[in-house]
């Protein structure tokens, strides 16, 4: 059974991010955005020592959001969530994507 509150898409974008690592560095990296939802996605490629709890500055195109970290593994990959005042950023309409979604 499916926890996730938002349907999703899987997509693959490239996005800017940065914010401190766990060793209270800066860093910024281009990296995937993927399986996105209108408020949150996963990260892949991700080099930086992050960690869960933490905020993360997200650059897709023009548009730009913080989002939380919400897990992160070793093999580079995290899942974050928008912070709640932040504007959608992945730049398509994702609840008409999901009603295009199957209808062939």
């Amino acid at each position: 059974m499916d926890r996730r509150k938002e349907r999703r898409l899987d997509l693959e974008m490239p996005v800017r991010i940065w914010g401190v690592d766990r060793m209270s560095r800066p860093f910024a990296e281009i990296v995937r955005a993927g399986n996105v939802s209108p408020r949150g996605a996963v990260l892949t490629g991700v080099r930086a020592k992050i960690q869960v709890g933490e905020l993360l500055d997200v650059q897709n195109g023009a548009s730009q959001a913080q989002f939380r970290i919400m897990w992160v593994n070793l093999s580079g990959e995290a899942g974050i969530q928008a912070l709640e005042m932040e504007p959608p950023i992945w730049g398509i309409g994702l609840p008409k994507a999901f009603e295009m979604v199957g209808t062939g």
